[in-house]
């Protein structure tokens, strides 16, 4: 989760479980829109148990207080849970696919560049690659600033998702 200046978090980061239906997307987007919370990130996926789906919404925090979007959520029908993940509680992943237009001569660069990031390289043309980097989204930033310097053709981020952590003692 981005921070501000002073060390407070700039977004909400809210695990919503849904009933995996049609419309239900559009009620969550309409709820935000209507309230004028600015959805800074929205990652929407299937889970393991095929009737419901999880969406991992980021929150710019000074469009609406945590309270006022979880009581909102609340409210719709298709909602079944919603958790709010603490930075440090969590673990975040965001996925970038960009076009890179390279010659010969510096595609060794990039590729340099995509190892050291533990990235990949995904797709090989004639004067340009498709690299894949999965990582947290400030290294995911990272690269994309390092990456621009090689002249990025076309650019994809898959927006955050996010997982509690899990415990490390039989306690937790």
């Amino acid at each position: 989760m981005s921070s501000a200046g002073d060390g407070e978090p700039r977004h909400h980061i809210l695990s919503v479980l849904v009933e995996n239906k049609a419309g239900v997307l559009a009620r969550v987007a309409g709820l935000f829109s209507r309230r004028g919370f600015n959805i800074f990130s929205l990652a929407v996926a299937p889970t393991d148990d095929e009737r419901f789906s999880r969406l991992t919404i980021v929150v710019d925090v000074e469009s609406a207080p945590l309270e006022q979007v979880v009581q909102q959520l609340d409210k719709l029908v298709n909602v079944v849970a919603i958790s709010q993940l603490a930075p440090e509680a969590a673990v975040e992943r965001e996925l970038l696919l960009a076009t890179v237009a390279v010659d010969a001569p510096r595609r060794g660069e990039v590729i340099e560049l995509v190892g050291v990031f533990r990235g990949e390289v995904v797709n090989v043309g004639l004067d340009r690659l498709t690299v894949m980097l999965a990582d947290d989204p400030d290294t995911v930033d990272d690269f994309e600033r390092l990456l621009g310097a090689y002249g990025i053709v076309e650019l994809q981020r898959t927006g955050r998702v996010a997982l509690p952590k899990l415990g490390r003692s039989k306690a937790d």
